[in-house]
């Protein structure tokens, strides 16, 4: 099986905010062209201005109600730009079922 090939991995939709030290980053990602997911990231602030991904881990109180909002709006994309439902099979006509 190949590796993760971050060419086939596209960024549909995205939301940051910044609290404390932290930047989070919440988007819709889909992996070739796969079905969408939600991704929450976090990035530390270094004091030279640069940024360093940082684990996701644990949150508190005060990081839920920050990056919650986001969530929401992801959320709201998500169910926006959903691909129609498939549509269900013809039932079966009684004669074929019998046979």
């Amino acid at each position: 099986m190949a590796g993760f090939d971050p060419a086939l991995d596209q960024e549909l939709y995205s939301e940051e905010t910044e609290l404390n030290n932290f930047n989070f980053k919440v988007s819709v990602m889909s992996y070739n062209d796969g079905q969408p997911k939600m991704q929450i990231s976090r990035k530390r602030k270094l004091q030279s201005g640069e940024t360093s991904f940082a684990k996701l881990g644990r949150l508190t109180l005060e990081e839920i109600d920050c990056i919650f909002p986001l969530i929401e709006k992801v959320k709201k994309h998500m169910e926006d730009n959903k691909p129609p439902e498939a549509e269900e099979a013809p039932a079966e006509e009684e004669s074929e079922k019998s046979e």
